[in-house]
């Protein structure tokens, strides 16, 4: 796109700013909204709320990097045991899945909880404490998924009968924005 995604329109807002109003409306205790392209243009058209926003200078290298600076902050405070990666691009996660996801995490005891839509993984995942310096260890544009799918032992998997939610990866993705032929 020739614009940041995340200030596409959603609804009279920006994507981002509806993602981060949802994350925030979930079981936790706070939100961390990690930026790296378009920083300076996201901070002056998002409104965060409570969010605490960490800018990643090393954006380029993909999504590891955004993983480390996200868990750099939250491993220097010790009340945080797990933290949801949660999608700046997916406004729509249905509001059982976190819960379930908790649920999961008491039950199982495992490190990382991760949603299942009808046979596929997707997000947001939880992720336990001590899983976070292996996922700060990342590098290039590499997420969490790989290195779960390499270690099946960590996981838990919460089965939902509904479709992933959807990521908003360009204006068409957005429900009622008109098809170009």
């Amino acid at each position: 796109m020739a614009r940041p995604k995340q200030l596409l329109d959603w609804g009279g807002r920006p994507l981002l700013e509806c993602s981060i109003a949802a994350v925030s409306s979930w079981p936790v205790d706070g939100v961390v909204v990690v930026l790296g392209a378009y920083a300076e243009d996201i901070l002056h058209r998002v409104d965060f709320g409570t969010a605490l926003v960490v800018i990643n200078p090393g954006w380029e290298e993909g999504l590891a990097s955004s993983l480390r600076v996200g868990f750099d902050l939250l491993s220097r405070d010790a009340r945080f045991e797990a933290a949801f990666i949660a999608l700046g691009d997916q406004p729509q996660v249905p509001p059982e899945v976190p819960a379930a996801l908790l649920a999961g995490a008491e039950e199982s005891g495992r490190p990382a909880i991760v949603p299942v839509y009808r046979y596929q993984r997707g997000n947001p995942v939880l992720v336990a404490r001590p899983l976070w310096g292996q996922l700060m260890s990342l590098s290039g544009d590499a997420g969490a998924a790989a290195t779960l799918q390499a270690h099946p032992a960590w996981v838990h998997e919460v089965r939902f009968d509904h479709a992933a939610p959807a990521d908003i990866d360009t204006p068409d993705d957005i429900p009622g924005t008109p098809r170009r032929p």
